[in-house]
């Protein structure tokens, strides 16, 4: 039976630490920055007025 290399046990739970906590941080982020349809109607609206008036 081989022994473990509790160096690299650590390093990989530390991994995984960091993926699961990025991940929720993302989920969390994409929450915030949700839109309602019409404030993205609007958004959309202001843009092409501003894209579309003469310079």
């Amino acid at each position: 039976m081989r022994r473990i290399n509790w160096w690299k046990a650590l390093g990989v739970a530390g991994l995984a630490t960091v993926t699961a906590t990025g991940v929720l941080i993302s989920r969390q982020e994409r929450r915030r920055r949700a839109y309602q349809p019409d404030e993205i109607r609007d958004r959309l609206h202001a843009r092409h007025a501003q894209a579309t008036s003469p310079k």
